[in-house]
């Protein structure tokens, strides 16, 4: 297998942007467009919060934020400045604080919105845009460590049998849970692109969170797939650049590619889900740690500890060693824990 001449002076909007610039444009278009780019239904932003939250995200971009990152940050403010129903002097930090409790959140997106908040109202703030720092308003949220949550075999069969189904799109589907089950995040899936396919290998490079690049091995299945591009699950599509074209910088937005892949799967699993399955799979058959975080792109491997799901047998094998593999006072009883 070979991969395809690719030429880096031409961007259509099936390739990946060739600069910060391109980015900025499309999120500074949906912030002002007010709509979304995972389904294109209008979600209005208003009005007197547009120039500061663009504003802001325009700082970001001058510190090299990560695009993923400056994303992330708009997505939060556009969702908070409707909430409030405010004008930004209007926020006063009894409103501010009221609001963010009343938020139905996961406690990691609780902490994720947080730390936007507080970028947001320290820099206003010191940009004098706003008369009181809201920084220090919001309580710490703290750190709570998250059950591993791995799809269940059947479920992931399932899935792949719905994305067969699927008469319009299930070619497309299929390789977005093809992706997913090799460790990748939703949005690592939906910034795939032709250009990322390393023939030799075949290894792939995932664009991760935070503009961090890694390369992966993949499996020659997977690899024909990537180099057929988006038109090899849809006629007439691009066979160069990137897998699911979309209107998110040109490919599909990361949402909307979890959303497509929840829908095939039964239930509450979801696409990060099938991240959790892989690391569980994988260290039961390999046992190193180290090689599965960098393989999903962990920063340390206490993350990568909270993905993986303590085998049930080896569990069962300490509860048997301790109790001696019957109820306290029973014949043939014997505990190896100590007395007293």
């Amino acid at each position: 297998m070979t991969t395809r001449a690719r030429s880096r002076n031409k961007m259509t909007s099936t390739q990946p942007p060739s600069n910060q610039a391109a980015w900025l444009h499309v999120i500074y278009r949906n912030v002002n467009s007010g709509t979304s780019s995972n389904t294109g239904k209008a979600k209005p932003i208003p009005a007197a919060w547009i120039k500061i939250i663009t504003g802001y995200l325009s700082y970001l971009a001058a510190g090299d934020s990560p695009m993923s990152t400056i994303g992330t940050r708009r997505s939060h403010l556009a969702f908070m400045a409707r909430g409030l129903d405010l004008t930004p002097r209007e926020v006063t930090e009894d409103v501010l604080v009221d609001w963010f409790g009343k938020q139905h959140w996961a406690t990691e997106t609780r902490r994720s919105y947080r730390t936007t908040l507080n970028g947001f109202y320290r820099w206003a703030y010191r940009r004098s845009l706003l008369k009181v720092d809201l920084s220090y308003s919001l309580p710490h949220v703290k750190t709570r460590r998250p059950m591993p949550r791995p799809t269940p075999e059947d479920v992931r069969i399932e899935a792949y049998a719905n994305a067969d189904r699927d008469i319009d799109g299930g070619d497309r589907l299929s390789l977005m849970l093809e992706l997913a089950d090799h460790g990748m995040r939703r949005g690592e899936v939906a910034r795939c692109s032709t250009d990322d396919l390393i023939a030799d290998g075949p290894r792939l490079i995932v664009h991760g969170k935070g503009d961090k690049r890694r390369i992966i091995p993949i499996n020659e299945h997977l690899a024909t797939r990537i180099a057929a591009g988006a038109a090899g699950h849809t006629t007439g599509a691009a066979q160069t650049g990137y897998l699911f074209p979309g209107k998110d910088a040109g490919h599909l937005s990361p949402r909307w590619v979890g959303r497509l892949c929840s829908r095939a799967m039964p239930g509450i699993w979801t696409m990060h889900s099938l991240r959790h399955r892989t690391a569980t799979t994988a260290f039961r058959i390999t046992k190193d740690i180290v090689a599965i975080k960098d393989f999903l792109g962990h920063e340390s491997v206490a993350t990568t500890q909270m993905y993986i799901q303590r085998d049930d047998d080896a569990v069962r094998n300490v509860m048997l060693a301790a109790t001696g593999g019957r109820p306290p006072g029973s014949a043939g009883h014997l505990s190896l824990l100590p007395a007293g």
